[in-house]
């Protein structure tokens, strides 16, 4: 019997960024389910405030009773939410181009303040300015064009007022830090890093040690990998 996959998105995407993992997928093995998360896509309408604690029921709503979890980035983040509150019901994890969270205080204040000064930009400028801004951080530096011209297609399947309001609910700045609760995290888990995401691949082996049954699994690419290496985000999935 197939195993449910169950795929969260990244900020400023949609369930249609899974498009070249799903293909990859052996159909025998997997079934997948692509979530529009909310503020995103299909849910752009969800209720407000956006709430982690919101992404999580949303998530479980629409979910089987067991299923596989992968989240990529912003997406990670509320896969282990949901991993937190029904761990049961997850059967394995996979956390591509992820982060539990900002630890430092100042820090995370500041990057509170930073998403409240993009999530004002989306309101009050055009939207097709703050996706260049998006795709031309250091982050996405050095990806293949084809990459960034499918995520570029991708942001513009969102309204850019429910993306700011994913941004004062749950960016990065009002995340809460989950590394002392990783230990929790009992079931099989792939952290999934770019390896040209050196950040990334840093906290990916930060979170490998700490979680108890967990494998960091380095993909050739950048931060992007669902778009830019969708056949390795597919084999960590099913290995």
């Amino acid at each position: 019997m197939a195993e449910s996959v169950v795929l969260l998105h990244g900020f400023s995407g949609t369930r249609r960024a899974w498009d070249g993992v799903v293909a990859a997928l052996d159909r025998e093995r997997y079934l997948p389910l692509a979530l529009d998360l909310p503020g995103h896509g299909e849910a752009s309408d969800a209720e407000r405030p956006i709430t982690f604690a919101g992404c999580v029921a949303h998530v479980l709503a629409r979910c089987p009773e067991r299923f596989v979890l992968c989240g990529y980035s912003m997406g990670g983040r509320v896969a282990l939410h949901v991993a937190l509150a029904a761990p049961a019901r997850v059967q394995r994890l996979v956390l591509v181009s992820c982060s539990p969270g900002v630890e430092d205080p100042r820090e995370r204040a500041e990057r509170r303040a930073a998403d409240s000064r993009l999530a004002q930009e989306l309101e009050q400028g055009p939207f097709e300015a703050f996706i260049e801004r998006w795709r031309t951080q250091p982050l996405f530096a050095h990806e293949p064009e084809e990459a960034g011209a499918l995520a570029r297609a991708d942001q513009r399947r969102n309204r850019p007022g429910a993306l700011a309001a994913v941004l004062r609910g749950i960016g990065t700045g009002e995340m809460e830090p989950l590394w002392e609760r990783l230990s929790q995290l009992q079931m099989p888990v792939a952290v999934v890093a770019g390896e040209r995401d050196e950040k990334f691949v840093a906290l990916g082996r930060r979170m490998a040690d700490l979680l108890p049954d967990a494998e960091l699994v380095l993909a050739p690419g950048g931060h992007g990998l669902p778009l830019e290496s969708p056949t390795s985000v597919a084999a960590a999935i099913g290995p």
